[in-house]
């Protein structure tokens, strides 16, 4: 099975922010997209996600998977 995904472009602009802990630069969720991500989340627990839904959870946890190996890459400098 092919999955498409919705392209995690769709909330870079809206939904990514920078944040400055210690002098590094991290990225991460803002508050928007983190409450979105615990929605779908929570509708994927209660197994009621629309395929676009799932659609959007997948592309938003790609976009964490990202965040968070550039984050560790920025803190092992």
């Amino acid at each position: 099975m092919i999955q498409v995904v919705v392209s995690p472009q769709s909330v870079l602009e809206t939904g990514i922010t920078v944040e400055t802990v210690d002098n590094l630069r991290f990225f991460r969720f803002t508050d928007a997209l983190q409450n979105r991500l615990e929605d779908l989340l929570e509708r994927n627990k209660l197994g009621v996600l629309t395929t676009e839904e799932a659609n959007e959870l997948a592309s938003i946890n790609e976009l964490d998977r990202l965040f968070t190996y550039l984050n560790s890459l920025l803190l092992a400098q």
